[in-house]
């Protein structure tokens, strides 16, 4: 490896043909730098072909807002309970709070790592028992690109009658049974920040069932403004919408959203090939065919280790000038929601406990991620 060059966990990469400053420097001459313009009414189109299934798009401020208008359509109000991951990134839970809501945290299967079917519906039919009402939504995560039980998950949530938000922000061009994610619920959040698989330097999108769907998120991704010559609210509304300047770096992105995802996914093999035979390390990878992750994140486990060892090996790893993260620490264990109900097997606290996440980006070449192997295996 290059001396003194530091391998970071996953930075954004632009196209080496520079569509993303063609498509930049076209909102600047045309002076649409507002959010709204041509690049966005692009790249919806580009995200819509992306995602198929006959959905729409709106391209939005970031995939927390995505989160939050979902919320919205769904009529979350003060008092409801919405069933959401645990483990995972506070964004997939903090619009709940926003609502008014009550989250309540289903933990994980080992498989996945997402959502447990078993698990959710005893946690509904939990509520329901001692509240009298059923849960509004579910929250559903694609964990680091990995692609949910969607066959058991949405076979619950049907029984049972409740909607279900695909949180796919890590899973962007990740796959079950040929079906990209975030197209299986009634609403997919997609994200765009700095260090997903494309980035527009901060942004979102929410994936919707159709035209109507759409409409109704833009009304109130523009501030609720009703269709006056003058400013006329009679909802409340966000100021969500993307800028045309963000939605030219996603247009450019798209150029290379398939070169990304193949060397994700590529690295996720090497370290595989790395890692194996190697006591205690095993790689997190599709349990099957029918997942198709497209590796945001590769992740590894280290068996019977805990979260001193991982942060000592953490540790290890930037002494080496590699950037590595532990797991998401599960929300029921965040201080912030320490009241919320949960449904707990264990899972996420031990995969939390002796887990880490390691370079996964375009810039991480296969010497590099072996180089990360070495160090982790020197470690141990």
């Amino acid at each position: 490896m290059e001396k003194n060059k530091r391998i970071y966990l996953c930075l954004a990469h632009m196209s080496e043909e520079g569509w993303e400053q063609k498509f930049v420097k076209e909102a600047f001459d045309t002076n649409w730098v507002v959010p709204l313009g041509p690049n966005v009414d692009a790249f919806e189109a580009d995200l819509e072909r992306f995602m198929g299934q006959g959905k729409c798009v709106a391209a939005l401020s970031s995939g927390t807002a995505a989160v939050h208008l979902s919320m919205v359509l769904l009529d979350v109000q003060p008092g409801d309970e919405v069933i959401c991951q645990s483990f995972t990134f506070a964004a997939s839970c903090n619009p709940i709070v926003y609502q008014g809501a009550t989250p309540v945290f289903v933990d994980s299967e080992p498989e996945t790592w997402n959502m447990d079917p078993d698990l959710l519906e005893k946690a509904i039919k939990d509520r329901l028992s001692r509240t009298g009402r059923l849960p509004k939504a579910i929250v559903l995560v694609c964990l680091y690109g990995m692609p949910p039980k969607y066959d058991e998950i949405l076979a619950v949530a049907d029984r049972y009658g409740i909607l279900v938000v695909e949180d796919a922000a890590e899973a962007f061009g990740s796959r079950y049974k040929g079906r990209p994610c975030g197209t299986f619920g009634r609403f997919g959040v997609l994200s765009f920040n700095g260090n997903k698989m494309i980035t527009t330097s901060g942004g979102g999108a929410l994936v919707c069932p159709g035209e109507a769907a759409k409409r109704k998120i833009l009304f109130y991704a523009t501030q609720a403004r009703e269709p006056f010559p003058y400013y006329q609210h009679e909802q409340i509304g966000y100021n969500y919408r993307m800028s045309n300047v963000c939605a030219g770096i996603g247009r450019g992105q798209m150029h290379v959203v398939e070169d990304h995802i193949r060397h994700h996914r590529l690295l996720a093999e090497q370290y595989d090939r790395l890692f194996s035979g190697v006591d205690r390390v095993s790689v997190h990878l599709n349990p099957s065919p029918e997942f198709d992750s497209n590796y945001w994140l590769n992740t590894i486990i280290l068996d019977g280790s805990s979260d001193k060892e991982i942060e000592r090996i953490r540790l290890l790893l930037d002494e080496a000038g590699v950037e590595s993260r532990p797991l998401w620490k599960p929300l029921h264990l965040q201080p912030v929601f320490k009241d919320a109900p949960r449904y707990l097997n264990g899972v996420s606290e031990r995969l939390f406990a002796s887990g880490l996440c390691l370079p996964s980006g375009p810039f991480v070449s296969v010497e590099e991620a072996g180089f990360v192997a070495d160090t982790i295996k020197s470690a141990l």
